[in-house]
């Protein structure tokens, strides 16, 4: 059985289906520049509509990589932190959309009386 949600593997063949936040700095502070040199997460569907990369950067650090055609983002930044890498990709893909799930709505709970 697939991930619910996403999956996260790396260049060496590590994987993870729906990793915490406290499983990708894992995964990330495995990365080393020889043989283990990215992780890609993204939905474990064909062809899907978005993902994000970690990779190790020659001159240190991190380049990341995150892609939604869905939303028509593409960014690619330098980080140094991994503490804050895995955070932010927790946060950005929290709000993907995933196939077979209900789209998020936001509800005005103002008081109309």
């Amino acid at each position: 059985m697939g991930a619910a949600y996403y999956r996260a593997e790396s260049e060496s063949g590590d994987h993870i289906d729906d990793p915490s936040e406290d499983a990708l700095f894992m995964l990330i502070d495995d990365l080393n520049d020889s043989d283990d040199t990215f992780v890609v997460i993204q939905p474990d569907e064909d062809d899907p509509a978005w993902f994000t990369s970690v990779a190790v950067l020659d001159e240190g650090g991190y380049e990341v990589v995150r892609r939604d055609t869905a939303h028509r983002e593409h960014d690619v930044i330098s980080e140094t932190s991994i503490d804050r890498i895995a955070r932010d990709l927790t946060i950005w893909m929290a709000a993907r959309d995933f196939p077979g799930q209900p789209t998020q709505h936001t509800i005005n709970f103002s008081n109309t009386a």
